[in-house]
């Protein structure tokens, strides 16, 4: 039997056997209940079941993944170099699968492009594998309410309506619909540039959200495929779809794409084509958020008719009619994806929001919230609004440069609501971040956090928002994850946790850079210690003194100065300064000591995390801040 169809046969086969064995009439109880099966929430659930919590994902539909599988969006925007946690573990199988990383590199919109199906059994043998882990697939939230400190859910599963006592729920959904349900407030569309401080937003704000998207994957049959024309279908609405001889006015003339780049834009494994196309393609708008069940129903119909004209488009008028719907993707009727792809979602009012300044200026907010960093990003701000009418009254946010950034972990927390995770795209951001924070590496880490956040509280018996920031941070660390996003020091690096602990601190700051499509952030940790950048050094001890320092630090004025440091923090160095200095050296190979020499800022983080541990020494809020406590610190032992 082939490889890949025996994979597909035990994987199939161990997820019937985990997904039906724990189906029962009876009431179940469990630590975590998780409402959404897609990238967030299988993120979520993998990791809470890492962490020993036993927790319960719920999807509508038959599969895991979400927009990167039930949706189609095969083709992942962003994060290739920080591929940290379960994104990074998801994105090695996918290479594994396929024969390496160049083999994912099929398309030009991507350097990672998969087939949903195959991104569907990675998340599925991947839940398999956690004992703590059940998912019920084709199921659907009822009715929730909390009682005392204990959630009540009633799950509909197949014709079974199933009663669920959960300690904490996670809202994974496509649109933040559990958060409306527990009474969280919200936004939903644009805010005006006077609420946000965004100079790029509206000076209005309005209710207006992102097209969605009906994906279609298609294959080559090396026949004539063309299906039926449509009804209602016009030429016209596609006419610029790609410089073609039906287009005369394109709408974005800077944007007119060759036929052939257009096709293999989304070009997946095994000569099959990712059909997302924005310019005059198959995006679609439609606002569904606040619409009921059946109203989203009917408006996703006329967005799937939508898809199969812009599909009859590419036949009849461009000449591929060898290109049809895939038949081995989809085990749906019509051939299309079970989801549309939603760009956007409502967006909670969280603990605290992230805006735009944050991202392009993070170290001079007023509130350090990059310190609480659980997920990073580096795409741009990039809203799709071109079906809209009257788009051109809205502002050009194709594409919008920032540096790269780190999420914060407030924006996961509703601002009332207890006993409740947000995660998928209805965090707490503003509209313009959304536009970057929805992309799949990024709610991938997303999801993830929101499970390891639930699972301590649920362990430390405690609030979601008393969990220490420090507590996440460590446990998404452990799990390889990224808190801040240094492209210099990537995960596989000797000294990662080290720097990403010293980087979240702030007392060595990154350096943010746009060029391009690349958004960048550098820690530097080869370049000579400036004593001008001791500012963050002096926000996390206020007592220190930074007078009289060298304008290039030596080894010897910061392990002076370190030492100044423990002694006001009450933290007794054992043994000689320079002995234990030597013995870091030595234990964590970084080269010559030579006391006169210049320090770089790579090994000075390195010595302030084993000497001073700023880290978890100094914890901080939600906000950034640091938590002032009169507790003395142990000693320090060096190893």
């Amino acid at each position: 039997m082939d490889k890949r169809l025996y994979s597909l046969f035990i994987v199939t086969f161990l997820s019937i056997l985990l997904f039906s064995c724990n189906v029962t009439t009876a009431p179940c109880r469990i630590d975590l209940l998780i409402i959404g099966g897609g990238a967030s929430g299988t993120a979520a659930g993998v990791q809470a079941a890492r962490m020993g919590c036993p927790t319960l994902v719920v999807e509508e539909t038959p599969w895991l993944g979400g927009m990167l599988t039930a949706a189609g969006v095969s083709a992942t925007d962003g994060n290739y170099q920080l591929p940290g946690g379960i994104w990074g573990e998801f994105r090695d199988s996918l290479a594994n699968y396929y024969g390496g990383l160049d083999s994912l590199k099929t398309g030009w919109v991507s350097y990672v492009l998969f087939e949903p199906s195959v991104g569907n059994r990675i998340f599925t043998r991947m839940a398999v594998h956690e004992e703590n882990l059940t998912v019920w697939l084709e199921s659907s939230l009822v009715s929730l309410e909390r009682q005392q400190d204990k959630w009540l859910a009633t799950i509909r599963t197949g014709d079974v309506l199933k009663h669920v006592v959960a300690t904490i729920v996670i809202d994974a959904t496509e649109l933040g619909d559990v958060a409306k349900r527990c009474g969280v407030k919200y936004d939903i569309g644009m805010e005006s540039r006077d609420d946000t401080k965004e100079p790029i937003a509206p000076a209005q704000a309005n209710d207006i959200v992102q097209d969605l998207t009906y994906v279609a994957v298609l294959k080559d049959y090396g026949r004539d495929v063309t299906i039926a024309r449509p009804a209602g279908y016009d030429s016209s609405v596609f006419a610029c779809a790609c410089d073609n001889p039906v287009c005369i006015t394109p709408k974005e003339p800077d944007r007119l794409w060759r036929l052939q780049e257009m096709i293999t834009y989304g070009k997946l494994p095994n000569n099959k084509y990712m059909i997302n196309w924005p310019i005059e393609g198959n995006d679609y708008y439609v606002n569904v958020i606040e619409m009921t069940p059946d109203e989203r129903k009917a408006a996703l119909q006329d967005a799937k008719q939508f898809t199969l004209k812009f599909l009859y488009f590419i036949q009849h008028e461009l000449g591929l009619n060898t290109l049809g719907l895939a038949d081995d993707e989809y085990p749906t009727a019509d051939r299309l994806p079970f989801i549309p792809y939603y760009r956007e979602s409502r967006r909670i009012e969280g603990i605290v929001r992230f805006t735009l300044p944050y991202i392009t200026d993070p170290y001079m907010q007023e509130l350090p919230l990059y310190r609480t960093g659980i997920a990073v990003g580096d795409y741009p701000v990039d809203h799709h609004h071109a079906r809209y009418e009257g788009s051109e009254s809205l502002p050009d946010l194709h594409f919008s440069p920032i540096p790269s950034y780190s999420v914060p972990l407030g924006a996961l927390i509703p601002a009332e609501v207890k006993g409740l995770v947000v995660a998928e795209k209805a965090i707490s951001v503003s509209n313009i971040v959304n536009g970057t924070t929805r992309l799949q590496p990024v709610v991938l880490q997303i999801g993830q956090a929101a499970g390891a956040l639930a699972a301590l509280a649920i362990q430390q018996q405690t609030e979601v928002e008393q969990v220490a920031v420090r507590d996440v941070q460590n446990a998404l660390l452990a799990a390889n994850g990224y808190l801040m996003p240094f492209l210099d020091v990537p995960v596989t690096h000797p000294l990662f946790k080290v720097y990403q602990r010293i980087g979240a601190s702030g007392i060595l700051q990154g350096k943010g850079q746009s060029i391009g499509w690349s958004n960048q952030t550098w820690l530097r940790v080869d370049e000579p210690l400036l004593a001008a950048e001791l500012s963050g050094l002096k926000d996390i001890y206020p007592q220190a003194s930074l007078a009289g320092l060298p304008t290039v630090m030596t080894l010897h004025s910061a392990l002076a100065l370190i030492c100044d440091i423990a002694r006001l923090e009450n933290s007794a160095i054992e043994g000689d300064m320079i002995e234990a200095a030597q013995k870091v050296y030595a234990n964590y190979a970084l080269g010559a000591f030579q006391p006169e020499a210049p320090i770089t800022r790579g090994v000075f983080a390195v010595l302030v995390d084993v000497f001073l541990d700023p880290f978890n020494r100094k914890n901080v809020d939600l906000y950034g801040n640091i938590i002032k406590t009169n507790e003395q610190v142990n000693d320090l032992t060096i190893q």
